[in-house]
């Protein structure tokens, strides 16, 4: 509403003044609806630019991978989640097609989905990323739609579940080992029996023979193999500072453990290997933690290469956060289907041995598994058919403590 009086002298608007304020009136009332509607729409805009940060924050937020097609395949919107499972960042993906980010297999997968409508789920996929590694990923592809339910695109969802999967394989074995842990306890106790006598008889043979050099050196041996077995499953293993050092080569083995304030024990299995790797200070029994290299090298298919001279058994050290020991050979490989159970108790692919060559027992691998999670450790392999296998044992390093 507009108001006017009269003019500055004193006289009255007349009717050529009323049409013209008419007139501007009405472009003023104009102007003054524009106004208003722009600043409706400019609180709509930043409303909707409100809303539309918030959604992305949330997308941005969870944990698992959202990633958006278009209707031609195109990735329309890839989150933080995906960026660090997949090691891709967002710029090299956006508007490029599926086939061109994700290996075959995947694609192949996908385009199965994509047939039929409706919701569709992939479990324990394993994903290849262009860094080297293998993600095992839940999968779900679901139709992507507006308000009024219109299919714009599809909406792929990926749940990184490897640590997962690790920890399950982890408690799974911690299973076995625990019902194999039992079995060898009764097993033990038979055992020792036995060899307490044995034990016994060849002190009290010893000390009769004492006149004769070559039989006294033949039941000292004996004295030597049977006492420490003894006490190995009389007392639980003793954790303290140790030097772990290992020969090998095509010949032999020989380990040296040492410890403080006590002399060095010499250890020999005649399985012919050999080598040489650097003193490293862990914390652990040097009984157990010397049986884990051996268990690792007797796993590894067609070992025997080596003494034939047709391939290599190499054994390699790493010394940083933790003493890292290396064990490959250029042999046969594991087989793809053998891999997930090489640790399981009992489990062995020696069944029908070579000449020269002693059928397995399944215990080996199950074992030296026991031994480094008890000092706190890691075991990890890997394997190509026909390109040999690597075992890589981690042993945390021993600290010194800190008086203040």
């Amino acid at each position: 509403m507009l108001g006017l009086g009269k003019t500055t002298k004193g006289d009255f608007l007349s009717s050529e003044d009323m049409e013209l304020l008419e007139t501007l009136g009405g472009y003023l009332g104009i102007a003054i609806q524009n106004g208003q509607l722009y600043a409706s729409l400019q609180q709509k805009v930043a409303e909707y630019e409100r809303l539309k940060d918030f959604n992305e924050n949330i997308v941005e937020s969870i944990n698992v991978g959202v990633m958006a097609l278009d209707m031609e395949d195109r990735i329309e919107s890839w989150n933080a989640q995906m960026e660090v499972m997949y090691a891709v960042p967002r710029w090299q993906t956006m508007t490029q097609p599926l086939k061109a980010i994700f290996p075959p297999e995947f694609v192949e997968e996908f385009n199965r989905m994509r047939q039929n409508p409706g919701i569709h789920n992939l479990y324990k996929f394993r994903l290849k990323t262009p860094a080297g590694e293998v993600r095992t990923v839940n999968v779900a592809v679901a139709p992507l739609v507006t308000r009024k339910f219109q299919v714009i695109g599809r909406l792929v969802i990926m749940d990184d579940i490897t640590e997962r999967i690790e920890l399950e394989a982890q408690l799974s074995q911690a299973d076995k080992l625990s019902s194999i842990g039992l079995l060898a306890a009764g097993v033990a106790h038979e055992v020792n029996t036995p060899l307490a006598v044995i034990s016994s008889y060849t002190q009290m043979l010893s000390k009769q023979l004492q006149g004769d050099p070559q039989k006294s050196g033949l039941l000292e041996k004996i004295t030597r193999q049977n006492l420490p077995r003894i006490r190995d499953r009389k007392q639980p293993a003793e954790f303290f500072p140790h030097q772990w050092q290992r020969d090998w080569r095509c010949g032999r083995e020989q380990g040296d453990c040492r410890h403080a304030g006590a002399a060095g024990t010499s250890v020999q299995d005649g399985q012919g290997r050999s080598g040489k790797c650097a003193c490293a200070q862990v914390a652990g029994d040097p009984g157990k933690s010397g049986k884990t290299a051996t268990g690792v090298s007797e796993s590894i298919p067609q070992r025997q290469r080596c003494h034939a001279g047709r391939g290599k058994l190499r054994v390699a050290t790493m010394n940083g956060e933790s003493v890292s020991v290396c064990v490959s050979d250029t042999g046969s490989g594991i087989a793809p289907e053998h891999i997930q159970r090489i640790y399981d108790p009992f489990f062995t692919t020696k069944t029908s041995p070579r000449e020269g060559q002693a059928r397995g027992t399944g215990l080996g691998l199950s074992v030296t598994y026991g031994i480094i999670q008890e000092h706190a450790g890691k075991i990890r392999v890997e394997s190509h058919p026909g390109a040999g296998t690597t075992f890589t044992l981690d042993f945390p390093l021993s600290r010194k403590a800190v008086h203040v």
